[in-house]
């Protein structure tokens, strides 16, 4: 089976294709022939998910599926949630996360989540996927492994950040990889989280 991975970052795909093996086939879109700019307007991570996911089947007929990520911080009310990947205005990671940590600086409160929402096209229907860890964020970051906020966001139960541990190690629970897992699950006809 063949999917597209409607996202233009080698670390997603990367982290995609190093959990799924060879159990499906996940083309990039350069491997699609897909050259153009995927929409994110919507306001939550289930809109933008489905947004890209849909606008990448119709430009391609094929099955595919994209997913939109979070980072959701409860002392600051869910930020920067949607706006997670431009949230000090630009994409450059450092500033978004020294930027959440600017705000979060006053807080005790160190509570926090990462929550992916996949968007899976099949044939034209929808379905959608999430999965979430929690955590807290450190005031100092830790670790130069992944990529964003990885390197301050320390899961529960763990001792290291997921900058300090490697990509195998993080795929284990990462958020990515159980929203993964629940559409790997469908895939092998055990059922979606929901029509979207």
């Amino acid at each position: 089976m063949k999917l597209v991975f409607a996202t233009n970052n080698a670390h997603k795909l990367g982290e995609v294709r190093a959990f799924l093996g060879n159990a499906i086939q996940i083309l990039s879109l350069e491997e699609a022939g897909f050259t153009g700019e995927l929409p994110e307007t919507g306001r939550t991570l289930e809109d933008n998910s489905l947004q890209k996911t849909r606008y990448l089947y119709q430009h391609t007929g094929l099955d595919c599926f994209g997913d939109d990520t979070g980072l959701e911080v409860a002392a600051l009310g869910g930020r920067p949630g949607v706006d997670s990947a431009h949230y000090a205005g630009t994409r450059n990671t450092a500033d978004n996360l020294n930027k959440v940590l600017q705000e979060l600086a006053p807080y005790p409160d160190r509570r926090a989540r990462f929550r992916t929402v996949i968007t899976l096209v099949l044939g034209g229907q929808a379905y959608q996927f999430e999965g979430t860890v929690q955590g807290q964020l450190l005031a100092v970051p830790q670790g130069h492994e992944g990529f964003g906020y990885d390197p301050a966001f320390r899961p529960e139960a763990e001792s290291r950040t997921f900058g300090q541990m490697t990509l195998a190690e993080k795929n284990c629970f990462s958020h990515r990889s159980r929203a993964i897992e629940k559409m790997a699950m469908f895939l092998g006809s055990k059922g979606p989280d929901h029509p979207a």
